[in-house]
């Protein structure tokens, strides 16, 4: 009886501690051993779309994803190709010490909620790719389009993040006139955006865009938060600063520019740049001496990297955050604006990367009312020097794209519980 006993309570002790040895957690590592980054994001949104717990683990193993242990989950990372590691309550838990150890600059994040996704694109074909788009869409994370129309009505309030990228809101249709004004495509969409802003009751595109840039503005002021790349940088910036200032020439608008416009423009309402001058020649690709890629004689294309700031992960959550990656060197890339000139750059803007040789920036971001904002210089991360027309960049091929990171390091930020700033 005692031996019967005695092996009853062997029984209950090893299922007692096979129950806590019993898998309870999957972490997605963010280093070298993670297969596919990309869609490790989209595994991550994806759990929290079906109202999973997840926490992002900043600075640790390049800042991973740690998920409950669910049959579904691990399923999923099987079909998509992303890297998972099966962990026991005690392995996590040592992990999470580790984390919060003060000696370590490591931080957990707990993401709540998958935040609503818009991408502000106009519903044509345009002669050119977005990489944000093409990232969201080999993620597998869902975004809705929107253009003036929605944003005009109000639309943004259904979102939580807002994307823009190869866009002119100056009302100089992208400054493609010395060299595509006889595109077919060029003359398209003029056509197209004179027609659009006549049916939403203005005179002239540049007087339409202004608008959208302001419900854009409102937007962030009330808790949005807005990720820009490429041209949409620096023109938003200008035609908010440009506000009742026509400087638009008149293959543009029909009319001339006001006099002496440069003295008008008003630095004080935009979200990121100052003092800068705006280029006058309607025949020049670029709005200002805001963007640096025609200063960067100096930058071969085999030393065209930046690098990324190393931040405090426990005191400066949010670029820690926003600059996780696998790398603090990443692969430089062209665009129509390809970088920052850093004299130009507000001084409550955080500079977050930068090109060292050129003394450039390239990813900055700042807080404007309720709402952060976050831009990137360039066009496309893996494509060096876009061009018009140039193919999609074929993401399959870069699975492991630092560039392409920080860009979902954005989508996911906004998921993040909020907490009180310690700065």
């Amino acid at each position: 009886m005692k031996v019967i006993k005695s092996k009853y309570f062997l029984f209950l002790l090893l299922f007692f501690f096979g129950l806590m040895a019993r898998a309870s957690f999957i972490l997605l590592p963010m280093d070298e051993a993670q297969q596919n980054h990309l869609k490790a994001y989209g595994i991550t949104y994806w759990c929290l779309d079906k109202q999973y717990k997840a926490s992002w683990l900043l600075n640790y193993r390049g800042g991973s994803f740690l998920l409950p242990d669910a049959p579904e989950i691990r399923k999923e990372c099987q079909i998509r190709g992303v890297t998972s590691e099966v962990l026991s309550d005690g392995e996590a838990n040592s992990i999470l010490e580790e984390i919060s150890s003060p000696s370590q600059n490591m931080e957990t994040v707990v993401l709540e909620k998958a935040p609503k996704v818009a991408v502000y694109t106009p519903k044509g074909k345009q002669p050119w790719d977005d990489a944000v788009t093409l990232v969201l869409t080999y993620a597998e994370i869902p975004f809705t389009p929107i253009y003036d129309e929605e944003v005009l009505s109000d639309g943004l309030l259904l979102y939580d993040w807002l994307h823009l990228h190869h866009e002119d809101f100056t009302g100089q249709y992208g400054k493609f006139y010395g060299s595509n004004r006889n595109s077919p495509w060029y003359i398209e969409q003029k056509k197209d955006a004179e027609a659009l802003a006549a049916k939403l009751g203005y005179a002239k595109v540049s007087e339409e865009k202004l608008a959208v840039a302001k419900k854009i503005r409102d937007f962030v002021i009330g808790g949005g938060f807005m990720f820009a790349m490429c041209s949409a940088t620096d023109s938003f910036d200008i035609a908010l600063s440009a506000d009742g200032v026509d400087i638009c020439e008149p293959m543009f608008d029909g009319d001339a520019s006001e006099g002496n416009y440069q003295s008008k423009i008003d630095y004080s309402k935009t979200f990121a740049f100052k003092d800068y001058i705006l280029e006058r020649n309607p025949v020049v690709y670029e709005f200002s001496d805001i963007d640096m890629t025609t200063k960067r004689t100096n930058v071969p294309m085999e030393k065209d990297y930046f690098t990324l700031m190393d931040f405090s992960a426990k005191w400066d959550l949010i670029p820690s955050m926003l600059c996780q990656n696998h790398t603090m060197l990443v692969k430089g890339f062209m665009g129509q604006t390809t970088a920052f000139n850093s004299d130009l750059i507000k001084s409550n803007v955080l500079v977050m990367a930068e090109n060292q040789i050129n003394g450039e920036a390239r990813y900055i971001h700042g807080q404007i009312g309720k709402g952060m904002f976050t831009y990137y210089g360039g066009h496309d991360p893996e494509d060096y020097q876009h061009r018009v027309g140039d193919a999609p960049t074929v993401l399959d091929l870069h699975p492991n794209s630092p560039g392409y990171r920080l860009i979902l390091n954005n989508v996911l930020f906004p998921a993040a519980r909020k907490k009180k700033q310690k700065t």
